[in-house]
């Protein structure tokens, strides 16, 4: 499996033969202002939530490729009716697509779309393919990361780490014990003023507990 950060919060995972990009929010992040997104590729994309950080280029790469839009019902619905392939998902469900399953999941915080309208509740998602990972989305830290590891070892957890809309670091600390997996990709941060971290201090403090925090230059990679 293959992970490449876009900046903020999107991903894209090469797993198997499917690309699977998450909350593709490039254009109008000014750090990914290089990336032309007429170039990304994907099978499926996947939205956390609505808010525009998180889905504004969703319809621009669907269109592109083709891609089939996985989400909560509100938003999958929503895509689906201005004519894009959709996967509706709600909390506690999964559903197994060619790539591996993938099981919709709590999240804190809030959704809706750029203009005010409902986005459904927020999530993250639990993907089994090849590796596990867990993708937490915007949220603050809350017990039911407790029951991940109930059913899915992880190989990865992928964890909001900016503070003020999100967890910070030390959340997701306590977050990595939650849902037992010493290898977090950190996200969400540097993106605004509101969620610039210092990046040695993070690191140190995962160390400090045995733990390692990655945190990737937009367009690097990581193999898993």
């Amino acid at each position: 499996m293959k992970i490449t950060f876009y900046g903020h919060a999107c991903l894209s995972i090469e797993t198997g033969s499917s690309i699977v990009l998450v909350d593709p929010f490039i254009t109008g992040n000014p750090n990914a202002a290089h990336i032309d997104i007429a170039s990304i590729k994907a099978d499926y994309i996947l939205l956390t939530h609505a808010h525009q950080d998180h889905i504004l280029d969703a319809e621009a790469i669907a269109k592109n490729t083709g891609a089939v839009i996985v989400s909560n019902y509100e938003i999958a619905s929503h895509y689906g009716a201005k004519g894009f392939s959709y996967h509706p998902m709600n909390h506690g469900g999964s559903w197994k697509f060619d790539f591996g399953t993938v099981r919709f999941v709590n999240a804190i915080h809030t959704s809706s779309f750029p203009d005010g309208s409902y986005g459904g509740q927020p999530g993250g998602f639990v993907i089994e393919a090849d590796r596990n990972i867990y993708i937490a989305g915007d949220t603050a830290l809350t017990m039911d990361m407790q029951l991940i590891p109930m059913r899915t070892s992880l190989d990865l957890a992928v964890l909001p780490i900016g503070n003020n809309f999100t967890m910070d670091v030390d959340d997701a600390l306590i977050a990595s014990d939650f849902v037992d997996c010493n290898r977090v990709l950190g996200y969400h941060y540097d993106t605004f003023g509101y969620i610039e971290i210092d990046h040695q201090i993070a690191k140190q403090k995962f160390a400090k507990k045995g733990k390692e925090l990655v945190l990737l230059n937009i367009q690097e990679s990581i193999e898993l």
